[in-house]
């Protein structure tokens, strides 16, 4: 079975931007679903899967909308708590290289990420993506949809834009929430693995494996 994982930090880790009443929420409940309901439609097609990532590029090519809504937002969800910190961090390194390259300094990222996610219309994800080898861009895509299903795009961080991500704690500022995710909790240093597995100098980020029971085929 593909299981939920463990939050890497404990629900009231990323307080005061985002709390623990919301994190219980978000994860036991919204995750959680999206997590069984997968489950359900695999056991019911009779499938068993590999991993989350194949399920997610399958069902979009087949045009399997169910699946694919809550395999890629079980992905999502799972990327974005692997997504932030509870320890402050700044880019280094040739990440650090790579956002002054393409968007002046840490500060003009800030403002593209904010602003994108700000003006995304609906429910979705915000997202600092690889295109390719050597360009960092700031993208949104609506509902489950993600960076797994285009050829060549990495995902190196992404924030979360349902309302119930945010609404507990900043109700309909969406912009401030943004802002002050931004501004505390991005894990550089998952940003930067994946800078390098865009690259070709590592493995990108996986979801956990499913359960042997589920594994083979």
């Amino acid at each position: 079975m593909i299981a939920l994982p463990d939050l890497p930090y404990a629900y009231d880790a990323l307080e005061p931007v985002i709390s623990a009443e919301t994190m219980h929420l978000h994860h036991d409940k919204h995750h959680a679903t999206y997590v069984k309901t997968t489950n359900e439609l695999l056991a019911a097609a009779g499938r068993a899967p590999r991993d989350l990532e194949t399920i997610v590029v399958d069902a979009h090519r087949s045009g399997d909308k169910k699946l694919f809504n809550n395999a890629a937002q079980a992905w999502n969800h799972a990327f974005f708590w692997s997504s932030m910190s509870p320890d402050h961090q700044s880019p280094g390194g040739e990440l650090a290289g790579a956002i002054a390259s393409a968007f002046g300094d840490l500060p003009g990222l800030k403002a593209k990420f904010v602003a994108e996610g700000a003006g995304h219309f609906g429910s979705g994800w915000v997202w600092l993506v690889a295109d390719g080898e050597s360009t960092l861009k700031v993208i949104s895509t609506h509902d489950a949809a993600n960076p797994l299903i285009e050829s060549g795009v990495t995902p190196l961080l992404v924030c979360d834009l349902w309302e119930h991500a945010y609404y507990l704690d900043h109700q309909n500022n969406r912009k401030g929430f943004l802002e002050a995710w931004f501004d505390n909790l991005p894990s550089w240093d998952l940003a930067a693995l994946q800078w390098a597995a865009a690259r070709s100098s590592g493995q990108p980020w996986r979801y956990p494996a499913p359960s042997q029971s589920m594994a083979a085929e």
